[in-house]
């Protein structure tokens, strides 16, 4: 998949960490939360987990700039330690906080950074990948070959 003239993909680091807060930030705002206090509550508290997290080398972000230089588009991966299972060697790939600015979507840029991310952990042996699929970004990863599992949640 190429991506539009123009548009390029990069590798985030620490210094993009206020980008990557808002893309967070926007993502949940696009799924219909609406608390504002609670959004400033998360992106408060995931500014130091990001920070720790990238700084120890297991939350990796590929960003898409557009010509003009702007950021348009981002993604993570969270790399996790996973207890010895049937499924999978090792550390789990956990791609979160994708997210496309209104406007620039539907030219392939979550597509283009997924397959960043996707690429990054065949080089580095991530075998086992997860998401959580907004309903507006399922097909993407249907179409990546992702398919639902039996996940459940408890909130205590």
């Amino acid at each position: 998949m190429s991506l539009p003239e123009g548009f390029a993909i990069r590798r985030a680091s620490t210094a993009d960490l206020e980008t990557l807060i808002e893309h967070r930030r926007a993502m949940f705002q696009d799924m219909g939360y609406s608390d504002e206090a609670a959004m400033q509550a998360m992106s408060e508290k995931f500014r130091g987990w990001l920070l720790e997290h990238m700084n120890a080398g297991d939350y990796l972000a590929w960003l898409a700039t557009a010509p003009d230089g702007s950021t348009a588009a981002g993604t993570g991966l969270w790399l996790m330690d996973w207890p010895p299972h049937m499924i999978g060697r090792g550390r789990r790939g956990n791609i979160l906080n994708v997210y496309t600015s209104a406007n620039f979507r539907r030219r392939g840029l979550a597509r283009a950074l997924m397959q960043a991310a996707l690429d990054w952990c065949k080089q580095n042996g991530i075998d086992t990948i997860i998401l959580h699929a907004s309903p507006s970004g399922r097909s993407l990863y249907e179409s990546l070959g992702f398919a639902a599992t039996n996940e459940m949640r408890l909130r205590l």
